[in-house]
C-alpha cells in the first residue's frame, strides 16, 4: 500500500518508497512491483504520472486521473509554476546557500536516443544548508572523521539526474549515490550508520490543483532518514 498524501477528483500525490520504479521500464524488464500499477489496484482506476523520481529517490509524487488532467498539471511543471524540494544528506560542510548554473549533458532514456549526437542543456538548482555534523569515522584517507550536511534542494530546471550530477559538480556528492557519489563514503557510511539508500527525498511539491486552489503537499521520511536526522539533532528548517 502507497501512503497517499492529497486527493481531489482530478489528482492524487503519493509518497513513493525508495528503489520503487515508477513504471515498468527497459531497464529491468523484470520488475512488476512499480508504482503505477500498485496506485490503479489500490484506488481501482487509471492513474497518469504527472512528472517523475529516480528509482532511489523517495518521496512526493503527482498522478492525474485523467489524460486531460495529466497535461493541464504537467503545464505547471514545464512552465515552472510548480515548485519542488528535495532533502538530501550529502558529503561534507556546505556554504549557507548557493545556486549551481551548471549545463549538463542530456542523458537519453532510451537505447535509440543514445544514438542521437550529445547537447548541451541549461541547469539551474539551489540549494539551502539545513544542518552540519562531524561524524567519528573514516570514510577517507586523508581524515580521522566524516562530515556532513543536511541540504534543502530545489531544481529549477528538469534533467535527468540534475540535483546528483549538481552536487557531484560542486563536490558535495549525495551520500548513497553509486552513479555519481562517492563509493568510498557510501561504504563508510553502510558500515557505521546501516544506511545504505541514496539519501535524497522529494519532500514538498508546490501546485494548483484543477480548481485553481493552491496545494502544498509533503512527503515524511523514512527510517533510514531517521538515523540521519538523529545525528542532524533533528532542527526545524
Amino acid at each position: 500500500m502507497l501512503d497517499i498524501l492529497y486527493q481531489d477528483n482530478e489528482c492524487i500525490a503519493v509518497n513513493k518508497p525508495a528503489g520503487m520504479l515508477v513504471h515498468r521500464s527497459w531497464l529491468d524488464r523484470r520488475e512488476t512491483h512499480v508504482v503505477v500499477q500498485t496506485l490503479r489496484d489500490q484506488v481501482g482506476r487509471r492513474v497518469f504520472p504527472v512528472h517523475r523520481l529516480d528509482r532511489p529517490t523517495s518521496g512526493v509524487l503527482l498522478f492525474a486521473f485523467d489524460s486531460r488532467s495529466a497535461r493541464a498539471l504537467t503545464q505547471q511543471f514545464e512552465h515552472k509554476t510548480a515548485r519542488k524540494t528535495y532533502w538530501a544528506v550529502v558529503r561534507g560542510h556546505l556554504p549557507d546557500a548557493d545556486t549551481i548554473d551548471y549545463p549538463l549533458k542530456y542523458q537519453p532514456d532510451q537505447i535509440a536516443e543514445a544514438l542521437t549526437e550529445a547537447t548541451v542543456q541549461e541547469a539551474v538548482s539551489s540549494y539551502r544548508c539545513l544542518a552540519r555534523i562531524e561524524l567519528p569515522f573514516q570514510s577517507a584517507v586523508r581524515y580521522p572523521t566524516s562530515r556532513y550536511s543536511w541540504a534543502e534542494l530545489e531544481p529549477h530546471t528538469g534533467r535527468k539526474h540534475q540535483l546528483r550530477r549538481h552536487l557531484k559538480h560542486i563536490f558535495h556528492p549525495i551520500v548513497g549515490d553509486t552513479n555519481y557519489g562517492d563509493l568510498r563514503q557510501n561504504h563508510a557510511v553502510s558500515e557505521h550508520l546501516g544506511t545504505q539508500r541514496l539519501m535524497l527525498h522529494a519532500r514538498s511539491l508546490c501546485f494548483e490543483n484543477l480548481q485553481g486552489e493552491a496545494v502544498e503537499v509533503t512527503a515524511p521520511t523514512d527510517e533510514q532518514w531517521a538515523v540521519w536526522l538523529a545525528h542532524f539533532g533533528n532542527p526545524q528548517p
